[in-house]
């Protein structure tokens, strides 16, 4: 299926006309979907939705990130976070991405439905029970966003199963499948353990294990995984080393077994498979360099800056979590703190960092796909550009930046002045990221088409 490119404002029915292959900058990012556009953009809209909810607890009351984690109402807006903005997103784009990069077609449209159902009122129902600490709700509503999840990894197992050999992206996709299942698995045995106080791991290791499950082995995994495909897609470049692609997969597999283990018996072997995680990302990281040095497009775009940016926060990301699995390491109010600041930048700092990044790769195509491709030749449409605000995105970008040092820094001191400036800050950057997939998304309620001129009309009928 050949897509158009959506990079001029309007297209003549002369260039229209004349058949050419598609540029090498745009992706096809819809040539082999079996689902509708519509069903990714409803999990973004749930996802931006969420991250504004999350934004606004955080800035209402600072006094979450003052103390420790290990907190009902902070534990709940974490929940928010990861399962109503990020896992929102992901699962959408990955509906979209899993078959562009694997090139075969999404095994079913009907269960995507009903996943977003059972995901949406599942996490809603689990944040709201977790603010109120009703275990047995958590455990109800936990049970129902299960079903979703089991649907998504379903649904994508069937998918992967299409293609043929094994690569890189497969690999690491199914990683990323197969550590969501253990996540949500061990997100109901920690609920049950507290129903029935039955485990015999300590309860902070097991929520520590749980979340590394999540963070290191959803998302990460698949940040590194569709960014080798990606980051190529849109710098006009090629993978360099499919060998290196592989070892840093593996890596990370590897060291995200040893880590769960060893976090959730105390052992002092953690900083061990910390290591093995680490060298996996520095692979990882040197793929991704040369991938940019090699590229054709030398500039890059707000939504690439964002995205290389978060991998880029991997690095003070390996320093920190290096220093917290330290055995020795004194547990004072301070160090305690460091655990928040852990979380907060790779939830904010790299994987919410890269979303918004993606989000402004993928999100326009996908809104320009649906509502323009078919008007090409036949009348004036946006080029993507036009579809958001670039300055917008840049006052965005650095917003989130001074958000994130600021709130990193008062959350490390317990200060809740800085604590609040900096939630404020980063909730400015969420609000204008809305604005543009308001603008992005008013394009697919109310596509901007154009009539040509009447000579640019007489010029196409003699053609």
């Amino acid at each position: 299926m050949e897509v158009l490119s959506p990079t001029s404002a309007a297209v003549e029915p002369k260039a229209a006309a004349q058949k050419s292959p598609r540029p090498a900058a745009t992706p096809n990012l819809a040539g082999f979907q079996a689902a509708s556009v519509k069903l990714p953009l409803c999990f973004v809209l749930v996802g931006v939705l969420s991250l504004l909810a999350g934004a606004g607890f955080l800035v209402a009351q600072p006094d979450l990130l003052a103390m420790y984690h290990y907190t009902p109402h902070l534990i709940a807006v974490t929940h928010l976070f990861v399962l109503g903005f990020i896992s929102s997103i992901v699962m959408g784009a990955m509906y979209q991405l899993v078959p562009v990069t694997l090139e075969v077609h999404l095994h079913s449209e009907r269960l995507v439905k009903f996943q977003f159902a059972a995901h949406v009122v599942g996490f809603v129902g689990m944040v709201w029970a977790f603010w109120n600490y009703n275990l047995a709700l958590v455990g109800a509503f936990g049970s129902l966003l299960t079903l979703g999840a089991g649907l998504f990894v379903f649904n994508l197992a069937r998918t992967l199963a299409k293609v043929k050999g094994w690569n890189a992206i497969k690999f690491g996709v199914t990683s990323a499948l197969f550590w969501l299942s253990s996540t949500v698995a061990a997100g109901l045995f920690l609920t049950a353990t507290k129903l029935w106080s039955f485990s015999s791991f300590p309860p902070l290791a097991a929520m520590h294990a749980h979340a590394h499950l999540g963070v290191a082995g959803v998302f990460v995994m698949m940040i590194v995984t569709v960014s080798y495909k990606l980051v190529p897609m849109f710098t006009l470049s090629e993978l360099r080393s499919a060998r290196r692609a592989w070892w840093s997969i593996a890596l990370l597999n590897l060291g995200l077994i040893g880590a769960f283990v060893t976090i959730l018996l105390q052992s002092p072997l953690k900083p061990v498979f910390a290591l093995v995680m680490i060298s996996g990302l520095a692979l990882y990281g040197w793929e991704i360099k040369a991938i940019l040095r090699s590229r054709n497009r030398r500039s890059l775009d707000w939504g690439m800056k964002y995205f290389l940016t978060a991998i880029a926060l991997l690095v003070p990301l390996s320093i920190l979590a290096l220093a917290l699995s330290w055995s020795r390491l004194p547990p004072t109010a301070f160090t305690m703190q460091l655990e928040n600041v852990y979380g907060l930048l790779a939830l904010s700092g790299i994987v919410g960092l890269a979303i918004l990044g993606m989000s402004y790769k993928i999100v326009p195509f996908l809104v320009w796909f649906h509502s323009y491709s078919r008007h090409i030749g036949r009348a004036k449409v946006p080029a993507l550009a036009d579809m958001y605000s670039v300055p917008l995105q840049a006052v965005g970008y650095w917003t989130y930046l001074a958000g994130l040092a600021v709130l990193s820094a008062a959350t490390a001191w317990s200060h809740e002045v800085g604590i609040r400036w900096g939630s404020g800050l980063l909730a400015l950057s969420l609000a204008i990221f809305a604005v543009n997939m308001g603008k992005i998304l008013s394009h697919f309620a109310r596509p901007k088409i154009e009539a040509f001129a009447p000579k640019t009309v007489r010029a196409a009928k003699k053609l």
